[in-house]
């Protein structure tokens, strides 16, 4: 179906050669545009030689030359148009025909992987990942099981016991800055602050001291 409508690779050949002279072409159109407008301007000049010259009919054959100059510059621009419309049309040609051939070469690849890939397969890999996963749970549940006198522990029971124990500790919590006030700071009146600690070792002075009031009491 697209070879019918777009063409087959031979035929984008012959499309890339015919741009090829059509723009050939296109450069010839402008070259003989520039000499056609050279040539009127000569025309011009010769007009007005002849008109210093009082020569008023040499001044009109030149000017009618100049303007069927003129008439062929503008003939060869609309060819140049044309040549334009064409070259957008084949270029816009081929850049559609090259579209396809990516989408159906896209399409074909498509396809073949699809074929490489049966649903069914992909079903049965599937049913495969969750046997497996399933089992795997039920080798993790067995080894996570407790085993011996652990698995006779009633699991009520020991929620109980943790609670009574959670309770006593919030109770001590309580409890505890009561118990634990600091002692009040016993106030000794100024004059009667002791000097030193009991425990202190008395300096010589001190021994000197104490001797002679003892003598003074005698």
């Amino acid at each position: 179906m697209f070879s019918r409508i777009f063409g087959k690779p031979k035929q984008e050949a012959n499309t890339l050669t015919t741009l090829d002279k059509l723009n050939e072409t296109l450069e010839m159109l402008e070259k003989k545009e520039k000499v056609l407008l050279k040539k009127a301007g000569a025309e011009v000049e010769r007009a007005k030689e002849f008109t210093r010259a009082k020569n008023k009919r040499a001044a009109i054959q030149c000017l009618k030359r100049k303007r069927l100059y003129e008439q062929q510059v503008e003939q060869l621009g609309n060819f140049q148009l044309r040549i334009h419309d064409q070259m957008i049309m084949l270029e816009g040609a081929k850049a559609t025909t090259e579209t396809v051939d990516a989408l159906r070469t896209g399409a074909a690849a498509m396809k073949a992987m699809q074929k490489a890939t049966n649903i069914d397969d992909v079903d049965k890999t599937m049913d495969e990942i969750n046997e497996q996963t399933e089992n795997m749970k039920q080798i993790q549940d067995a080894l996570s099981a407790p085993i011996g006198s652990a698995a006779d522990f009633d699991e009520d029971e020991l929620e109980a016991e943790l609670e009574e124990l959670e309770g006593a500790e919030l109770e001590e919590q309580l409890l505890q800055p009561a118990t634990t006030a600091p002692a009040a700071s016993v106030q000794v009146p100024a004059g009667r602050q002791p000097t030193r600690p009991a425990h202190a070792k008395p300096t010589p002075e001190e021994d000197e001291l104490a001797a002679l009031q003892a003598e003074m009491a005698l």
